[in-house]
C-alpha cells in the first residue's frame, strides 16, 4: 500500500486490508497510566500479585478501553495519508467486541480492512473500518471493531465521478 493516496483511490480500496501496524508493546506502565487517567484502577490491571493469584490471566491485563484507544497509534503508523485531506474525526463505532484480554507485556497490532467508503455533503468521505487488534502469539484477537471516521477535504478537491 503507498503511504499517500487520492481521494480518487478510496472506492477501488473498498474490501481489501489496507494496514497492518507495527507491533505496540502493552507495558505494565502503560496499564498503570490508562488507569490513572481513567480512575479503573480494578486489581485485574494494577495489581500484579493479587491478578496472579486471583485470576486465570496470570498477572494483570489490560483494560479493553486501553487496548481500543491503541487504534489511534496503529491508523497513524499503517493507513496511507489522503492526499487531499484538511482532517480527520473520529465518528464512533457500530460494533466492538472484546475477544481476548491483552496480558501485561503482550505486543499488539492493528489490521485495517476498508469496509465502506461514501462521500457525505461537499467535503466529507465517511470511511468505515473493518478492524481487529492482533496479539502476538495468540490465535484469537485482543478485539474485533467497525470503525467509522471521516475524512474531511476541500469540497473544491472532491473527484467528479462520485
Amino acid at each position: 500500500m503507498p503511504q499517500e493516496i487520492s481521494l480518487s483511490d478510496i472506492k477501488g480500496l473498498v474490501g481489501t486490508e489496507i494496514g497492518v501496524s507495527d507491533w505496540i508493546t502493552v507495558s505494565q506502565q502503560t496499564i498503570d497510566t490508562f488507569a490513572e487517567a481513567t480512575g479503573d484502577h480494578q486489581f485485574i490491571h494494577t495489581d500484579p500479585v493479587r491478578a496472579a493469584a486471583e485470576t486465570p490471566f496470570g498477572g494483570t491485563i489490560a483494560h479493553g478501553f486501553l487496548s481500543l484507544s491503541l487504534l489511534s497509534a496503529m491508523n497513524y503508523n499503517c493507513l496511507p495519508r489522503v492526499r487531499e485531506q484538511t482532517m480527520g474525526i473520529n465518528y464512533g463505532f457500530d460494533k466492538v467486541r472484546f475477544m481476548t484480554p491483552v496480558k501485561s507485556g503482550a505486543k499488539v497490532r492493528g489490521r485495517f480492512t476498508m469496509a465502506e467508503a461514501r462521500f457525505r455533503g461537499g467535503g466529507m468521505l465517511m470511511v468505515t473500518y473493518d478492524v481487529t487488534v492482533d496479539i502476538e502469539g495468540e490465535r484469537k484477537p485482543a478485539l474485533t471493531a467497525n470503525w467509522l471516521t471521516i475524512i474531511q477535504f476541500d469540497p473544491k478537491d472532491r473527484p467528479e465521478d462520485v
